[in-house]
């Protein structure tokens, strides 16, 4: 007969999981690549000319928007208007956008998990509000993370009407799977609160691997929070275990 000690020393079930995800979605900037820093850099150089301060609070309300919505926002939050167009100010950026993006390197943990998930027949695929001229900067030297997807959603595709909070990019990246995929069982791993915001919206499951300067009130619409992929546990969303 055990001993009671032999009883306790049993471990205990594992929880059961949290959906039954078969297909998974990914943004790209700040999640899968180090590159949010880099937005941030130039932004904040710009900005000084001008005796203005970029910080997180602005910050937040622009990641995952596109282009010209995000520029919008710092206009408007930054007080930018009457000081240089938004032309100038895009057009700046760019210049040095285009020495910074290739050398960007993968978040922790992100080979690991895609390399993983795929080998177990995990369909994959990105939902990223950047332009396709970005994406290519971007992704150019990380052809080992790229090529394992099944197909790229960027935010200039003309499928994507409005960009996120919108949940136009993350249906548009569903509906490219093979099969009927339902909303339910995608599981979307997004670090920007309107990302989180725009995959609630087209009813998928998320998690939230947020920069750690972002507010936690910014955390409570995801389902799942992770200071970083290598703390990811598959079992968790039924998914296959490391």
């Amino acid at each position: 007969m055990p001993s009671a000690d032999a009883a306790d020393a049993t471990p205990a079930a594992a929880p059961p999981p949290r959906a039954a995800i078969s297909h998974v979605i990914f943004d790209m900037d700040g999640l899968l690549l180090d590159t949010e820093g880099f937005y941030t850099a130039v932004q904040e150089k710009i900005l000084a000319r001008y005796g203005k301060v970029f910080d997180w609070s602005v910050k937040a309300k622009m990641m995952g928007k596109t282009t010209a919505e995000s520029t919008r926002i710092l206009f408007e939050e930054c007080g930018l208007t009457g000081l240089l167009t938004p032309e100038q100010f895009l057009e700046e950026r760019e210049i040095m956008l285009k020495e910074l993006l290739p050398t960007c390197v993968p978040m922790p943990g992100v080979v690991r998990l895609i390399h993983h998930l795929h080998s177990n027949g995990i369909p994959l695929a990105i939902a990223t509000g950047t332009h396709e001229h970005h994406f290519a900067l971007k992704a150019q030297n990380h052809q080992e993370i790229f090529s394992l997807m099944h197909h790229i959603v960027t935010g200039d595709d003309p499928v994507v009407k409005a960009g996120k909070p919108s949940p136009d990019i993350f249906l548009a990246a569903m509906s490219r799977f093979e099969s009927d995929v339902k909303p339910g069982n995608c599981l979307v791993f997004e670090d920007a609160p309107l990302g989180v915001a725009a995959a609630k919206t087209a009813g998928m499951h998320v998690v939230m691997v947020p920069d750690a300067r972002l507010d936690v009130s910014h955390h409570k619409e995801a389902d799942q929070v992770l200071s970083s992929l290598l703390d990811f546990n598959p079992r968790d969303w039924g998914l296959p275990p490391f």
